[in-house]
């Protein structure tokens, strides 16, 4: 027993684990390498982000020094999924350093109605966490899969072409409401409105012209109107022609099932399925879709779904299925939708709760079909 213990201390003296909280103004830095009780915390503020890392660095080095641990003791970072993303990540990686990139909703908590909460605790809690997930504790945090940089950045395709959609029935919204305060109903969707605005012929609902101030304001959402316009279908033209050989096949592959347009191909493409998955249960968590039960004691609850991971694709994932169901009326999912809402007349709820298991369904489905060339039972293709 007590040589498993020593053999324990021993392997993990062999690595010092490092963990970052990271923040706008400065990143507080703990390390630990199993020897004390306590990590060891730092500060870093250097204003640029390439000195800031660089300071990390620094610390690592002065610390490995100060702990007398040898020269090739192997450093592993860690830090939570946020605003900075994978740079960080990709850049320890590129040192050789090993990073873990940390789900920041799977690392335990106390339960106290009120506990303290800075920084400093945040990264001790960090790294000793790391530490027990080094050692098997596979529990204690979840880490994030990494996108290639190709991939995360295919995915501002997709992204950017629903935000300029978004920001166009904004604009038309908003000139629609301002017209309506004063009796104007005018259709600011015609391509001739901003003209007829411009040569002052939109009126109010007495024939009256427009208030010069009001009349300005709707000028220059024309001109940011036409501006978000222009760029969308600039993005359309060049959208398909971007998309990475391997997410372009991906795409082609989904578009020829019936109910799934080209358009949701591709976002399902860029956003899902750039991932190698090994098993249902993972795509089924990956999108949020999976059942979170609560049976504790007597008390026996179904809370729904878990709403985890990316939820652009499980909302889209909702919308196909609805598509599903309507184009795809002989397929084993859409049989096992009907069934399960037959008899239950214009209860819109329960539709809307198993249209989120054949999501769910879905999903897998599609996944077996980009894997392993499999079409979902009794789908159709589309004629060619």
């Amino acid at each position: 027993m007590g040589t498993d213990q020593t053999d324990t201390m021993c392997s993990e003296a062999l690595v010092l684990a490092v963990s970052l909280e990271l923040a706008a103004a400065k990143w507080k830095v703990a390390l630990h390498d199993g020897r004390r009780e306590q990590p060891a915390v730092h500060t870093v503020a250097q204003p640029q982000a390439a000195d800031r890392l660089k300071a990390v660095l620094d610390v690592i080095d002065q610390q490995k020094l100060k702990w007398s641990l040898p020269s090739g003791t192997p450093v592993v970072v860690s830090y939570e999924a946020g605003q900075d993303a994978f740079w960080i990540f990709r850049a320890l990686q590129t040192r050789g350093i090993t990073c873990y990139v940390v789900d920041p909703a799977s690392i335990p908590v106390e339960r106290h109605k009120r506990r303290a909460k800075t920084d400093r605790l945040d990264v001790i809690k960090l790294v000793i966490n790391l530490r027990a997930w080094l050692r098997g504790e596979r529990d204690r945090m979840h880490v994030v899969h990494a996108p290639s940089p190709q991939d995360e950045a295919s995915r501002h395709l997709m992204r950017d072409r629903a935000q300029l959609q978004k920001e166009v029935l904004q604009h038309r919204d908003r000139m629609r409401k301002l017209l309506v305060t004063l009796g104007c109903w005018e259709e600011v969707e015609h391509k001739h409105f901003a003209g007829r605005l411009a040569r002052d012929e939109v009126k109010c609902h007495d024939g009256a012209s427009l208030p010069p101030e009001l009349r300005e304001r709707l000028l220059r959402e024309c001109e940011r109107l036409a501006l978000a316009q222009q760029q969308l279908a600039v993005l359309e033209n060049t959208r398909q022609a971007s998309v990475p050989a391997p997410a372009r096949q991906r795409s082609d592959g989904l578009a020829r099932l019936k109910g799934i347009g080209e358009v949701g191909a591709s976002r399902l493409a860029l956003e899902l399925f750039w991932r190698e998955f090994h098993n249902r249960r993972q795509v089924g968590a990956c999108v949020g879709l999976v059942p979170q039960p609560y049976d504790s004691g007597g008390s026996h609850t179904d809370q729904g779904i878990s709403r985890q991971g990316n939820r652009r694709v499980r909302a889209l994932l909702v919308e196909i299925a609805w598509d599903w169901i309507r184009y795809q009326p002989h397929s084993a999912l859409t049989r096992w939708f009907n069934q399960r809402t037959l008899g239950t007349g214009p209860n819109r709820r329960m539709r809307r709760i198993a249209i989120v298991a054949v999501a769910r369904r879905l999903a897998i489905a599609l996944w077996h079909y980009l894997k392993d060339g499999v079409i979902p039972e009794g789908a159709q293709l589309k004629s060619v």
